[in-house]
């Protein structure tokens, strides 16, 4: 026949290293003008094949020719419309159709868009995904790996043979797709690739595979996200608001995989995190859960943070659709669901990211670049469109299939600069010779415009939350103003400071005032959150309860002081899991809260207590506008007394939007009350005590001014008024007028 294949063909094909298998495989036209059309089929699973019309009448025996499984004949094109293949193995016969009859997949447009680094919904072209084209069910796969000699998709629908199912490359897009019929939903599949050199890779699973197997297993899986009727329409017509600077934002930050363990091992989905930590939180009073990584993962031990499968929740809580009714859970309980995501890094096991057509694909080539020294993991090539683009895309994925609120950006530091936690030497300078990323700074702007400048965000009212450690200048500034375009900032700075003061003992505090003031003359340069996260309890740090220092009654004491603080102090919250009921040991991943202290017969009125102390603060902080309308200004924040060193003492006002709205805190952290203490006063007469940190209900000794106190005009602090108080010890007290 003229279209014959040589020996080198043949091998090629049956080897599995033919670089254009559509250009063998499938039906072609005769070049003689005639109607006849060559069909050839590669099927190492099969003994003969046969041609079928789809009334599954015979039309055609293929002929073998070569023992690997290679078939071939010859039809009119009357016979090779609409055929399929009925494949023989010994007794077994099954029909398939010939996925080397289908068109491309991929349109201009969509290939243009990727090169570019411009297609916000990459995810519905790249991956897997159930369709049907020309009336034939199945799954289309697409997947990029330009420098790859070949790639075939294999699965639990083929015996995972690479030989079966080679894909067709886009040239110019570097993305290799194929139209699979027949497979379903649920269906396990890997790529398998030849690097550009014909050695064979590790199998890799599909970096935009939608769902993966629970680990060690580490296939993709086939599936749908589009089921869940969701229920959070009030919601997110309300999010914008719920989110703003002038919202309270108390945050409860949750590894859903130690928070409770049922029966002290196994993980609960997150259908049973719905039924039991949403209703918790609410009773908490916070308005935000913020998860730690959802996306699938291989090390436990890395608690989500080395994350290679981004556009997938992981299987360790259940299903995307059972994620998807946790976050609707959250959404109609009024709380708003805050996921961790991790841009900056990602680990080089071999099914992976790293080294993916075996080439330095995701990563820099250059280890100066592309090799992150402190969690030994790869870094992302910001400089490359379509990592940019894989990355900005998966972003927006969140915010739209799963109705996420926001996405806190871990580690922007670690992106932001070139020598980030590296040696003299062994970092290399941008195109001005500066540590500046210059391209991971375009990422982040370009993703924050998209996330708060366009409708991906499912309703907007979506934010970005920056975990950045250095001074870095207008982190949660616009982006179009010269800022990265966070909407918030982690503000270490004050962590660090505070707890370090929290730390000393009282006799020596006198000494550090500064560690609690400080925070005040940098706190409104951006939108700060006040975190107390998982990093403040790991690592031989202990937990917090644990690093107050004093007896029993002090530490506890402590704590509930540095809690009020915190909630009064300017800045959204944010508190680690288990902080709310000062657990007492580290957090350890693999074993539940211990939520037993609660019930201990000796020390379980103090754990109640400061959670008991912690809802209360959570509820004056939503309910008093002074407490957080100007979280973010500084008109909501004046000293009443910030050098009062001595005796270790601070008072400050909080004001709202409205010109009554004020609040005053007033807090002793030494052991020694202080009677008949005059205080200043923005006003006078009642100022009730809506917060006492150390009444009896919450543990405490239970001294205080009756509930309210009276405010003389009498000048005092700088203040037109001011009053005689009580101020416990170790101890916060909270006034408001009336």
């Amino acid at each position: 026949m003229s279209l014959a294949l040589s020996a080198a063909e043949i091998a090629a094909i049956t080897g599995a290293s033919h670089g254009d298998i559509f250009a063998v495989l499938g039906p072609h036209r005769f070049h003689d003008g005639s109607d006849r059309v060559a069909l050839r089929v590669l099927r190492p699973d099969a003994d003969r094949v046969t041609v079928i019309g789809p009334d599954g009448a015979v039309r055609l025996e293929l002929a073998r020719i070569d023992p690997a499984g290679l078939f071939d004949g010859t039809l009119t094109l009357e016979q090779a419309t609409g055929y399929r293949l009925r494949l023989h193995r010994g007794d077994a016969v099954w029909e398939i159709d010939d996925p080397y009859r289908f068109p491309p997949l991929l349109g201009e447009m969509d290939q243009h868009l990727l090169g570019e680094g411009r297609h916000w919904r990459a995810y519905e072209k790249l991956g897997a995904h159930l369709d049907v084209i020309d009336g034939v069910s199945g799954v289309r796969f697409a997947v990029w790996a330009p420098n790859a000699r070949r790639v075939s998709v294999v699965g639990d629908f083929n015996g995972w043979d690479g030989r079966i199912h080679p894909m067709r490359l886009r040239l110019g897009a570097g993305i290799w797709e194929l139209f699979v019929p027949g497979v379903a939903e649920g269906a396990h599949y890997k790529y398998e690739l030849l690097d550009a050199a014909g050695h064979l890779l590790p199998l890799k699973a599909d970096p935009y595979a939608q769902a993966a197997e629970f680990r060690p297993a580490t296939a993709s899986i086939v599936t749908r996200i589009d089921r869940h009727e969701w229920r959070d329409g009030q919601w997110l017509s309300a999010r914008a608001a719920r989110n703003a600077r002038n919202a309270p934002l108390s945050i409860y930050e949750v590894h859903p995989g130690s928070w409770r363990r049922p029966d002290g091992g196994s993980y609960l989905n997150w259908r049973d995190l719905a039924a039991l930590l949403v209703p918790y939180v609410r009773d908490m009073g916070f308005t935000h859960i913020e998860v730690m990584p959802v996306h699938e993962h291989p090390f436990d031990g890395s608690w989500g943070y080395q994350a290679l499968g981004l556009f997938a929740p992981t299987a360790r809580f259940g299903t995307p659709a059972d994620f998807q009714a946790f976050v609707d859970a959250c959404h109609q309980a009024d709380i708003g669901l805050i996921i961790d995501w991790v841009p900056g890094h990602f680990p080089t096991d071999a099914h992976g990211l790293y080294r993916f057509d075996g080439s330095h694909l995701y990563e820099h080539a250059d280890p100066r670049q592309g090799y992150h020294p402190d969690w030994n993991t790869a870094i992302y090539n910001f400089g490359r469109n379509e990592v940019t683009n894989f990355l900005t895309a998966n972003a927006l994925f969140w915010l739209r299939h799963y109705h996420v609120d926001g996405l806190r950006v871990d580690a922007v530091a670690s992106m932001l600069y070139l020598d980030y936690s590296r040696k003299e030497g062994e970092w290399v300078p941008n195109r001005h010779g500066g540590r500046e990323n210059l391209e991971a700074i375009d990422f982040m702007r370009a993703m924050n415009a998209l996330v708060y400048g366009t409708d991906e965000g499912q309703g907007g009212g979506a934010i970005t939350i920056a975990e950045e450690s250095t001074a870095w200048p207008g982190v949660s500034q616009p982006a179009h103003a010269g800022g990265l375009g966070f909407g918030y900032k982690w503000n270490m700075g004050w962590m660090h400071d505070t707890l370090k003061y929290m730390q000393r003992d009282p006799i020596h505090r006198r000494h550090h005032h500064h560690d609690l003031t400080f925070g005040l003359l940098y706190a409104f340069s951006e939108n700060f959150i006040l975190p107390l996260s998982h990093d403040e309890v790991v690592h031989g740090k202990g937990s917090l309860l644990a690093r107050m220092p004093g007896d029993d009654w002090q530490r506890f004491a402590n704590l509930r002081a540095y809690f009020s603080f915190m909630w009064t102090h300017p800045g959204k919250k944010l508190l680690f899991m288990g902080g709310e009921f000062a657990q007492a040991r580290e957090w350890n991943h693999d074993s539940q809260l211990d939520w037993h202290l609660l019930d201990d017969p000796f020390g379980g009125h103090w754990h109640r207590g400061v959670r008991d102390l912690v809802r209360d603060l959570n509820r004056i902080y939503r309910d008093i506008p002074a407490l957080h309308e100007r979280d973010c200004e500084a008109e909501g924040f004046r000293w009443i007394k910030g050098g009062a060193a001595d005796e270790s003492l601070l008072a400050y006002s909080r004001h709202g939007m409205a010109g009554d709205a004020v609040a005053v805190t007033v807090l002793n952290f030494t052991p020694v009350p202080r009677e008949r203490y005059r205080v200043g006063l923005p006003r006078p007469g009642r100022w009730q005590e809506v917060l006492n940190s150390d009444a009896a209900a919450y543990g405490g000794s239970g001294i205080g001014n009756g509930g309210s106190v009276m405010a003389q005009s009498l000048p005092w602090d700088g203040q037109p008024c001011s009053a005689e108080i009580t101020v416990p010890p170790l101890a916060a007290l909270v006034f408001v007028p009336g």
